[in-house]
């Protein structure tokens, strides 16, 4: 009892004990959460409507917002969630409980329209030379079709129970690595991670993750990690520069950004186009959208300009001028949007854009027409790159291989710590010398994911390459101190100080010599394997400043006669 009160009492032993206690509340500071977490909210969704927010990216995955309840049915997991709107009707309001607060949410049906074969005449005003005029047109007639009760909108996950942050490895969603078509410098290097993260954001996606890797300063790559999106949707957003034109002729009277002041992306004023629909087409679906935007008024006077000498071709409702507005997305033509006769000369700056999105079945052909849109508003809305992008690889991870990872990490783990345990029973033969080896070593692993919860470091494979790394330089540096403690005659100094100084002139040359080689892998050549470089540097000093120091005070206590 003696020897444990001396050690409990030991400064080095107290202030390690104080940095685990520390660890321990940065990694799960509330073990006993309850719920689903709200890993996204789509936009113009029921949720989204109801004032229900995106996390942030640098949230803490305990401090995400989570659903405890929807109507009187308790939330505690993924499965109770969707069974808690298995019964929900459509244009039914509902109450769904947060940690923030109780929203009411209206749940909006899913309304297809689908343009038919037959037609019918209605009238329409037309206005020529500021006179208006009615005039009978035929139309085809449009069918409105509900397809089914819309998801409330939001993207959950079962609850964490601690703040770490799992990497794309483990979580699963796509990687992508791109490089400049062109030579950068450093400031056009951060230019561009600064508009891709918000062109990623607009576009609505959580969890990402935009920095540069490369092998030096001047040859640097983008990497961009996000959890949960598809590939297809990731790179053609992010590969294009997203130089937007509209253009008259030869003559550009908007660009993408600047020129654009509002782009609306609210349910009233952007979506399927009511007038046309979904329809049957040679091979599937085809589905239209339409979205309005403003312009600056130095836009707008230069569409007045160069509509001004334009002439007026058709008759009644169906008079336009003889040249279309053009749009460009990177230097190809997206669509061709005929200008009313109305607008000949005038400063508009409120107008509509349309397209469209085709699949095999009209659900595809929705899915593609509304990922259209939205790349078309994010590029509007952010303007385009300061250079052309070239996508260099793309990869898409199942979360599958990250749990097996995972488990497979936890397994080896374990048969690790009873080989090194059966080891150093057999060297020193005393328990008393084992076990604080095997605590330290625990201590450590604990202290670094502690700090890498504390700064939101993402733990991917590389990092947990790294804490193994660091696990087995910490076993080796304590083996060096116990030997130092308990083999007095090899030592040849029988002072505790002398013989501890000169194990930790060891340990100190080995964690210099593990800093440079991190320090070099960190900034030089293997940006992907940064995780690797910043858990091994964490673990090393962590041991080297910690654990080390209560390790040898430990031993020393355990050891004296």
């Amino acid at each position: 009892m003696g020897k444990m009160r001396n050690i409990l009492t030991n400064w080095r032993v107290i202030v390690l004990i104080i940095v685990l206690l520390f660890a321990i509340i940065a990694i799960s500071p509330n073990p006993w959460t309850d719920g689903v977490t709200i890993k996204s909210v789509e936009k113009n969704s029921s949720a989204s409507l109801a004032g229900i927010e995106n996390p942030k990216p640098t949230a803490q995955p305990l401090g995400k917002e989570r659903v405890l309840a929807i109507n009187t049915n308790e939330i505690h997991s993924v499965a109770d969630y969707y069974a808690a709107l298995d019964d929900v009707k459509i244009n039914q309001t509902i109450q769904v409980k947060t940690t923030k607060r109780n929203y009411q949410l209206k749940i909006l049906p899913e309304i297809v329209r689908v343009q038919l074969n037959e037609t019918m005449t209605v009238e329409r005003n037309v206005t020529v030379n500021g006179t208006t005029t009615a005039e009978l047109v035929t139309v085809p007639k449009v069918r409105e079709d509900i397809v089914g009760v819309a998801d409330i909108g939001l993207a959950v996950d079962e609850a964490p129970t601690t703040n770490l942050r799992k990497g794309l490895d483990l979580q699963g969603g796509t990687r992508v690595i791109l490089e400049p078509a062109e030579p950068v410098s450093q400031e056009t290097m951060a230019l561009l991670v600064d508009s891709l993260t918000q062109r990623l954001n607009v576009f609505g996606l959580s969890d990402v993750v935009v920095t540069t890797v490369g092998g030096t300063f001047d040859d640097q790559l983008i990497l961009i990690e996000i959890a949960g999106a598809t590939a297809q949707e990731v790179s053609e957003l992010v590969k294009q520069q997203g130089k937007f034109e509209a253009k008259i002729g030869d003559a550009t009277v908007f660009r993408g950004g600047q020129d654009v002041t509002y782009v609306c992306r609210t349910a009233e004023c952007s979506g399927l186009d009511p007038e046309r629909g979904c329809g049957q087409v040679q091979g599937g679906w085809a589905c239209a959208f339409r979205f309005s935007i403003a312009l600056s008024p130095e836009a707008a006077q230069r569409q007045a300009d160069a509509t001004r000498v334009l002439s007026v071709i058709g008759t009644g409702a169906d008079r336009y001028l003889d040249k279309p507005l053009d749009l460009y997305l990177d230097d190809e033509l997206v669509r061709s949007l005929n200008i009313g006769a109305s607008l000949r000369g005038q400063a508009v700056t409120d107008i509509q854009i349309s397209g469209s999105g085709s699949g095999i079945s009209q659900q595809e052909a929705l899915t593609t027409m509304f990922t259209e849109m939205k790349t078309l508003q994010t590029v509007l809305i952010t303007g385009s790159l300061p250079v052309k992008l070239n996508l260099v690889k793309i990869d898409t991870i199942s979360p599958v291989l990250g749990t097996s990872f995972i488990k497979n990490a936890m397994l080896l783990a374990l048969i690790s710590t009873l080989a090194v345990a059966v080891v150093l029973s057999v060297v020193y033969r005393k328990l008393k010398i084992v076990i604080p080896i095997l605590f330290t070593a625990a201590a450590e692993v604990t202290i670094v994911l502690g700090i890498a919860a504390l700064i939101r470091w993402n733990l991917d494979l590389a990092s947990i390459a790294g804490i193994i790394i660091a696990i087995g330089t910490g076993v080796n540096d304590q083996i060096i101190i116990t030997d130092e403690a308990v083999r007095k005659e090899a030592s040849g100094a029988s002072n505790w100080k002398e013989r501890i100084k000169r194990a930790f002139s060891v340990v100190f040359a080995a964690y210099f010599t593990n800093m440079v080689a991190m320090l070099a892998l960190w900034f030089f050549g293997a940006g992907l394997l940064k995780g690797f470089a910043v858990t091994t540097i964490l673990a090393v000093t962590a041991g080297v400043l910690v654990t080390r120091p209560a390790y040898a005070a430990i031993v020393n206590l355990l050891t004296e006669e």
